[in-house]
């Protein structure tokens, strides 16, 4: 492969050099920040020798190339003005990409959490509903403690991600974002008349409330950053907090909170209109466009609608826009049952079972969705169909939780929600299956591909059959990790949980050391210390990626032990970082082991442990 002529290529793709404003690269993908993405001929992109895919994601276009990223970077780099390749994205986004970026990050680091606390709502649903719990009784109360609390909590919460991600102390965020449900403030709803300073207070229940804290952080941030210019730094510590503690309360509570809790309720209450109207026209409209706004992004705009109308009772929006998540699953599964690939019938079915009992379908979008267009259009018919189904019977969420097949008694009512969920599932796998996913010449060529291996194979099963057992030989993996293991699908974050990468297991890291997986050479160390491959003595490629996104701590919190092309031994100690300091950025801490020579081998195969120390198998590899 020529470097580059591949990246003329990917130059002319993205809309030529003109239309890049910037570019940079981390371990596996080049980031582009373009000026018109239009100009993307992103088809073209998948179908390049070379690239594994494409994306756009928070702002910028992202060509996933693999860890030979470097090199195709370097090539670019020689054809692009110097101009267009700072280093640093300080492009300006367009006002709408920095809202939906903001709102985006605020709720990433939040949604284990919410998922948590949704699913066990939806459980006590089940069990108060079965009279195996009592909605008055002690352990109900404890249970719905746990399950209520994020959401109670959500201004805290809320304050602390939007602070990290304005760049503001968090807890001076997370210090506003509780003020407003300290009681001597929500006490004053008591009080006749409130006011402060002898303007007249407005209270609302902020319990819950998303667009008010929002506002509130906002300015914030825009307060901290005006008093340092002027605060001496020795007074900064205490002074700076105190006067926007000062400020920004009462100015929430005067401006920004009725303010916000007004435009939430404008939203909110014209999407239900709309629905009440025409609940068909309204549950296609959102059931059709739900995977399209999850390609970009932008399905997180309307969580803090969706979770303003749980919050007075009830939520069709996500009723609605759950049936394109059941329309995917449909057709992770009606590939499973088609395909006669075995590796795509492999990603099918892992793609599947976590969508369906998380809700998680980033996977199937990314690994399947966009790997065969025709299928989008299966998601909108059938997405669409069931969405307006769900808007005609006027079903809502009452408890929030990511859509999937154990959320369902989050709906009311239920058995109408389970009925179009199935029907929406089944006539998704219905369509893909008759209609096929492929074009009809890549098709063919599969099916003459596999009815030739087939007819060797039956030629020489006896053969086989002899020879196999004792011809198969492994390479072991070991845990370069102590920490709990997570499947690649569960990954967030679609070059690694499509397996486009390689295959793999992830860690969510315990401590912050980072050991040789195997005994070979250091073949790369990305700049920022985030990422290192390593090549086993037998040619294993493992490449480890240690958080997501991490690469824009820029080296921060990263110690690299070792140097590229240093020969290692399995258990040498590669990289420490600052796991909680990672973790306190904002940043998940979950880490890819990713074998990315995979097609060089028969098979992955992980481990089937929950818990995991350095030096423990991990992967085994399957020549």
């Amino acid at each position: 492969m020529s470097y580059e002529q591949l990246g003329k290529d990917i130059i002319q793709s993205v809309g030529g050099e003109k239309n890049i404003n910037n570019v940079i690269h981390c371990a596996t993908r080049l980031r582009f920040t373009l000026n018109d993405e239009q100009k993307v001929d992103k088809e073209k992109l998948d179908k390049m020798e070379g690239i594994i895919g494409a994306v756009s994601k928070g702002g910028q276009f992202q060509v996933i190339v693999g860890t030979h990223v470097a090199d195709v970077y370097k090539e670019i780099s020689k054809s692009i003005s110097p101009n267009s390749n700072s280093g640093d994205n300080t492009v300006k986004k367009p006002i709408g990409t920095l809202i939906f970026d903001v709102i985006s990050r605020s709720f990433s680091p939040l949604i284990g959490a919410l998922a948590g606390a949704g699913m066990l709502k939806a459980l006590l649903t089940v069990l108060t509903s079965l009279n195996v719990l009592a909605a008055d009784g002690e352990t109900y109360k404890v249970l719905a403690g746990a399950s209520n609390a994020v959401f109670y909590f959500l201004p805290i919460f809320l304050g602390i991600t939007l602070s990290i991600r304005l760049g503001v102390n968090a807890y001076v965020g997370g210090a506003i974002g509780a003020a407003l449900l300290e009681p001597n403030i929500t006490g004053l709803a008591s009080v006749e008349s409130p006011h402060f300073l002898g303007i007249p207070l407005v209270m609302s229940d902020y319990s819950s409330s998303v667009f008010p804290i929002f506002i509130a952080i906002c300015i914030y941030a825009l307060l901290d950053k005006q008093l340092r210019k002027f605060i001496h730094k020795d007074l900064q510590l205490f002074l700076v907090p105190m006067l926007c503690l000062m400020l920004i309360v009462p100015l929430t509570i005067l401006v920004f909170g009725p303010f916000g809790v007004n435009v939430g309720n404008l939203i909110g209450d014209a999407i239900v209109f709309l629905s009440s109207k025409s609940g068909i026209i309204t549950g296609a409209i959102v059931g059709i466009s739900w995977t399209y706004l999850t390609v970009l992004g932008l399905h997180w705009g309307l969580v803090p609608i969706i979770l303003e109308n749980i919050a007075k009772g009830g939520d069709p929006i996500y009723a609605m826009a759950g049936m394109a998540i059941f329309a995917q699953l449909g057709v992770a599964l009606g590939i499973f049952l088609k395909t006669k690939d075995k590796k795509l019938k492999t990603l099918a079915g892992s793609t599947f079972l976590p969508g369906a009992l998380s809700g998680v379908t980033e996977p199937i979008i990314y690994g399947l969705l966009t790997r065969y267009k025709r299928t989008f259009i299966y998601v909108s018919i059938a997405g669409g169909l069931g969405g307006a189904m769900s808007g005609l019977a006027g079903v809502k969420m009452e408890v929030f939780a990511f859509v999937s097949v154990l959320s369902l008694p989050a709906f009311s009512p239920l058995a109408i929600q389970a009925i179009i969920a199935l029907g929406t599932i089944i006539l998704a796998t219905v369509i893909t299956m008759f209609f096929g996913f492929e074009d009809k010449k890549k098709a063919n060529a599969v099916e003459e591909t596999s009815n030739g291996v087939e007819e060797k194979t039956n030629m020489n099963t006896e053969k086989s059959e002899n020879i196999l057992p004792h011809a198969v030989k492994s390479t072991t993996v070991v845990s370069p990790l102590a920490g709990n293991v997570i499947p690649l699908s569960s990954v967030d974050d679609a070059a690694f949980a499509s397996e486009a990468m390689g295959k793999g297991m992830a860690i969510e890291p315990s401590e912050g050391k980072l050991y040789s997986p195997v005994s070979g050479v250091v073949s790369t160390i990305f700049r920022t210390g985030h990422c290192i491959a390593v090549v086993s003595d037998d040619g294993v490629e493992v490449l480890i990626h240690i958080g997501i996104e991490t690469v824009k701590l820029k080296g921060k919190y990263f110690d690299v032990k070792v140097e590229e092309g240093a020969t290692v031994k399995q258990g040498d100690l590669l990289i420490e970082f600052d796991l909680e300091q990672i973790k306190n950025e904002g940043y998940q801490s979950t880490t890819p082991i990713i074998i990315t020579n995979t097609a060089n081998y028969s098979d992955v195969i992980g481990t089937k442990k929950a818990a995991i120390t350095p030096g423990e198998d991990l992967l085994t590899v399957l020549v």
